[in-house]
């Protein structure tokens, strides 16, 4: 019977640690937020940039709503300030996992909120400076004299939004190896040997996140992604779970 109630009051525990460290999150995107508010314009303009700058001198955006434009811009401040919260996001995350590790691999704790943050905002310049100005091209490409793009705020702002978080998350790749193999559930040698078919599953993975069919946008995609999992690999190797040698 203790048993049993041990285990009981240790996952409520889990469980209110889980809502604590939630509500410092939301508490953290909530502030990225208003700071956000105040540079409202200038982040929804620097967010539409690849498109407009694709789209030539006098290229524009329409919204087809009365209250379009107004939802947008929260929107856009809603993801501004998820990334600005996104180093504390990443430090409750890990904390949250810490208890599972053990003392002496809780020292690698900010220097994994560090990592994570930085491979994020890596993935998210990465979307915005590589992949968007190329999708927008290519997605363009289709005007003609009697064909007129006009993209609408909302149709931008959903496809922008999804490629930066999920190139944001996906470059997260080579951390989650690492851990993985701290776990001891993989090892560079299981990684190595599934190595072609990690190629496909990143080739599959890229044609779906890319919002076009064309070869050299899923290119841009699953190239970055195949060197971060060879990074994933030599992480495995310095910071895997070591094999205990048999004494004899």
């Amino acid at each position: 019977m203790g048993s049993n109630e041990d285990k009981k009051m240790s996952f409520i525990g889990h469980l209110e640690e889980l809502r604590h460290r939630l509500i410092v999150c939301v508490i953290a995107i909530a502030i990225g937020v208003a700071v956000a508010c105040v540079f409202q314009e200038k982040l929804f303009n620097i967010l539409m940039r690849p498109l407009t700058t694709a789209m030539g001198p006098g290229g524009k955006m329409i919204f087809t709503g009365l209250t379009e434009a107004f939802f947008v811009y929260l929107k856009t401040d809603l993801l501004a300030g998820a990334i600005f919260a996104m180093p504390v996001i990443m430090y409750e995350m890990w904390c949250f996992i810490a208890p599972g590790l053990y003392t002496k691999e809780r020292r690698f704790i900010l220097p994994l909120v560090l990592l994570s943050s930085v491979f994020f905002v890596g993935g998210v310049l990465f979307a915005y400076f590589i992949m968007l100005p190329f999708a927008f091209k290519y997605l363009l490409s289709f005007r003609s004299d009697v064909i007129q793009a006009l993209p609408s705020m909302k149709e931008y702002f959903s496809l922008a939004s999804i490629l930066l978080l999920a190139f944001g998350l996906v470059f997260e790749l080579p951390l989650v190896l690492t851990l993985l193999g701290r776990l001891g559930l993989v090892t560079p040698s299981f990684l190595g040997k599934n190595r072609k078919y990690a190629i496909l599953l990143i080739f599959i993975a890229a044609a779906i996140i890319t919002p076009t069919p064309d070869a050299v946008n899923q290119c841009l995609m699953a190239f970055p992604l195949m060197i971060l999992y060879e990074v994933g690999i030599l992480g495995v190797r310095i910071f895997g779970k070591k094999k205990k040698k048999v004494q004899p």
